[in-house]
């Protein structure tokens, strides 16, 4: 990895030095008010935190062996850690043709330095990539929580949409605990909903309280036009907090288990179970210490065996809802109590969380 220079960079550098940047501790107005003061205290804080991030495809001319490389999408993201980790979403850098891609991060200084993709949470719209820059310039933004939340509360969004400047937006926490379709399909629970003005290049960037912590990652919005409309989202930094180590660690989420194979949820509904059927128990397992049973039909059409239906009270009718179950429930290490339907009967089973991605 290497900083890049172009001369489209030299130029804006040389705007940017006789235009005072966003972040500059200009001297403010004697009028304004506290609330304005402390919004602005907290923008100048974080916006050095939020970089640019494009995805630069390679192209090879049709009659040479010339390579151009063409800027095919960007977003925005923000500094995790002093060793270069930039988080950002996933689908800011997902591409059908990763080995045809590059990606770029540009900081608050307008230094652009490439990238490589360390880490890819598509279930939950997370990404990591790591540039090699002078720790001096990576300030990372501070973690707040996102569990205790208010509807009402003050947030504020950076941005990066184009590449020069970051921007922030103002509103307030309009729902909790609302679910987003992510790039793999799967559903993200618990999403922040806010009427804060998120455009599409803001994608990636950190929302943050009025203290200046980071309280979410900013993804989506819902807009017919594809413009702001009102309506935001961003994954609760909670999430980000228990999966942005495992990604940097392994480059993917860790997936959290209990040692069996399932019928498929397609299987499941065509023959009219409700639940996570359970077809083999491996040997070894948390599951086969606690007792689980495979699900058998007999001859008469009586099924016997187990059927996940519910994880630590909670109803879940399909693979997914179980994986996001045990995920919530702390991940590996955590102990959860299934309900289980066996037969004409419901149990309650304690079984441990494993790794089981390898």
């Amino acid at each position: 990895m290497r900083r890049l220079r172009s001369l489209d960079s030299i130029l804006i550098a040389a705007v940017l030095a006789a235009t005072p940047p966003a972040g500059a501790q200009q001297a403010l107005p004697a009028d304004l008010t506290s609330e304005e003061r402390r919004d602005i205290d907290v923008f100048r804080q974080a916006s050095p935190s939020t970089v640019y991030v494009s995805q630069v495809a390679l192209r090879r001319g049709l009659f040479s062996l010339d390579v151009s490389r063409l800027e095919r999408g960007s977003g925005t993201g923000f500094i995790w850690d002093r060793n270069g980790h930039i988080v950002t979403n996933f689908h800011v850098v997902q591409t059908a043709n990763p080995r045809s891609t590059e990606y770029r991060v540009t900081l608050w200084d307008q230094s652009e330095w490439e990238a490589e993709l360390a880490g890819v949470a598509p279930g939950k719209d997370l990404a990591i990539l790591k540039i090699t820059a002078p720790r001096d310039r990576l300030q990372p933004l501070r973690l707040g929580t996102s569990s205790n939340l208010a509807v009402g509360q003050k947030v504020l969004a950076l941005g990066n949409p184009f590449g020069l400047d970051q921007t922030l937006t103002t509103g307030v926490v309009s729902a909790l605990g609302r679910d987003l379709q992510s790039p793999d399909g799967r559903t993200i629970h618990d999403v922040i909903q806010t009427d804060a003005a998120i455009n599409p290049g803001n994608s990636g960037g950190p929302l943050l309280d009025s203290s200046g912590r980071l309280i979410g990652v900013n993804t989506a919005i819902i807009s017919p036009s594809g413009a702001y409309a009102g309506i935001g989202f961003a994954i609760p930094v909670d999430t980000v907090k228990r999966l942005i180590p495992q990604l940097i660690r392994n480059g993917e989420p860790i997936r959290p288990g209990i040692g069996v194979t399932v019928l498929s949820d397609y299987a499941a509904r065509r023959y009219g179970f409700e639940g996570v059927v359970i077809t083999e128990v491996i040997d070894g397992t948390p599951a086969k210490r606690a007792g689980l049973q495979p699900a058998r039909v007999d001859r008469h059409g009586n099924v016997t065996g187990d059927i996940i239906i519910g994880v630590d009270g909670r109803h879940v009718r399909s693979l997914p809802e179980l994986q996001d179950a045990f995920e919530e429930a702390g991940g590996v290490g955590a102990r959860v109590t299934l309900t289980v339907s066996r037969g004409k009967r419901q149990l309650s089973v304690e079984v441990e969380l494993v790794e089981i991605n390898r």
